[in-house]
């Protein structure tokens, strides 16, 4: 299998970096063992040559917004227009909004604020790498930028009241099978990490109750495993068991 790149757009804040992986180091975790990946530093100017060399690309999340004035950003989102139907794409956080961005949504800061802690989504379409199969997950978010108007051919695959456009999917526009995903959570974020993400803010970017909502969710079962899955079957073209084939949520 060709490797997996994985486009790093952003970095652990500076005092949490002793205590926790970076973020390329989390997502080869969530692919697991005997799957190849290549970094990319994508603030550095770094993007892979050659979309047709990777078996699929991963965008990482970032503290930047879509839509600030730094010189990687419109390379990125050219890099996505390009790349759409030469290699599978994976948007996480900041790489959801980056490519809902590229493809003719719009992304700004939501007037609802921060999303930190525990958050679920109701799934609303079933796509065929969705397997295990599950009408709800729930994941760590981070964020205050939002998708406000998903790209014309997006379709919502998971959504809350906060987040309306919490995962959208794409079709390959060749006909192909490269497709592209993007989820607005972080399955690669550990609890401990999206506590201590929350701690880092609280009080000057958090204000201490939602802090202590959030800190306070971190706690409860979550549902990374299950969109881990989701995202290797959908990375790896992996077909769902044969009891799965044809069921609903």
């Amino acid at each position: 299998m060709k490797p997996i790149a994985i486009l790093e757009t952003g970095h652990p804040p500076p005092e949490l970096r002793d205590s926790f992986d970076d973020y390329p180091a989390r997502f080869r975790a969530l692919l697991g063992e005997g799957v190849a990946t290549v970094r990319y530093d994508v603030q550095s100017g770094r993007l892979p040559n050659d979309p047709t060399t990777y078996q699929g690309a991963i965008v990482t999340g970032s503290a930047a917004g879509v839509y600030d004035d730094l010189p990687w950003i419109p390379q990125l989102l050219d890099w996505l227009r390009a790349a759409r139907g030469r290699t599978r794409l994976v948007g996480i956080c900041f790489g959801h909004q980056a490519m809902a961005q590229a493809f003719g949504g719009q992304v700004e800061k939501s007037d609802r604020g921060w999303g930190v802690g525990l958050h679920r989504y109701d799934v609303s379409t079933h796509e065929p790498w969705m397997y295990p199969r599950a009408s709800a997950i729930s994941i760590a978010v981070s964020h205050q930028d939002q998708v406000i108007a998903r790209p014309p051919d997006a379709r919502v695959v998971a959504a809350c009241d906060f987040t309306p456009f919490a995962a959208l999917a794409y079709d390959d526009p060749t006909g192909g099978p490269n497709g592209a995903v993007s989820f607005q959570c972080h399955p690669e974020f550990q609890p401990e990490y999206a506590a201590a993400l929350v701690e880092a803010r609280r009080g000057h970017r958090i204000d201490h109750d939602l802090a202590d909502r959030a800190v306070a969710s971190l706690r409860g079962p979550n549902d990374r495993a299950v969109l881990t899955a989701w995202i290797r079957a959908f990375l790896m073209l992996t077909p769902p068991p044969a009891e799965d084939q044809g069921s609903g949520i």
